[in-house]
């Protein structure tokens, strides 16, 4: 038998809000091509790399850092 104990959540909902994700998350992505940073789409769930020209989704509140998987879109001109 294991003395692991599993705590129960604080909330009457069972599945975890995944609406918003962790800014600590947030600050230590990149983009897996450029290297910069990304911004964050609340409402697309998405994480954005602008230079790159692609949107990274966030599935179940885990970002999707796949370039496979990004959906791509005309990158801004610097």
């Amino acid at each position: 038998m294991s003395d692991i104990e599993i705590e129960a959540p604080t909330t009457d909902s069972p599945v975890p809000d995944t609406s918003e994700i962790d800014p600590r998350l947030l600050e230590a992505l990149v983009c897996p091509v450029t290297r910069r940073p990304l911004t964050y789409d609340k409402t697309a769930q998405e994480l954005i790399s602008p230079s790159a020209g692609l949107a990274f989704p966030i599935r179940s509140g885990v970002p999707i850092m796949l370039v496979d998987q990004a959906r791509r879109f005309e990158p801004l001109k610097s």
